[in-house]
């Protein structure tokens, strides 16, 4: 029986054997350029994606944080709790995942303004 690791294995030796061939001709190593530049496109557009998604979560989740905040606010104000603890522990979660995902939207930004300053170099 063939295991996860030794099918991986023999992938690897496989496009490894494959990649050396095409390596060889000129429009092998055209090839390989091309794909190398596309999957380093893909991963980095994917980078990005996952920041996003993660920054809109954490916003989210900082909104609903946000909701009960204001609802434990009124229980406190009424007097329909003992302490304030629960009140805190609501400002407390609703700051940490605002700035979890404000972070990851200013890493996104970063991340692109460095792309796009890597390729300006055209002599323009």
């Amino acid at each position: 029986m063939v295991t996860g690791g030794e099918t991986a294995k023999k992938i690897t030796l496989i496009l490894r054997v494959a990649a050396n061939m095409l390596g060889r001709s000129r429009t092998g190593r055209a090839m390989l350029a091309g794909i190398r530049a596309t999957a380093g496109s893909f991963a980095r557009v994917l980078h990005q994606l996952w920041l996003e998604v993660t920054g809109f979560i954490f916003l989210a989740m900082a909104g609903i944080g946000a909701m009960a905040g204001v609802r434990e606010y009124g229980k406190y104000q009424s007097g329909h709790t003992s302490g304030p603890g629960r009140l805190a522990l609501a400002i407390c979660f609703t700051v940490s995942f605002a700035w979890f995902g404000v972070s990851s939207f200013w890493r996104v930004k970063r991340t692109a303004k460095r792309y796009r300053g890597a390729g300006a170099h055209d002599g323009s």
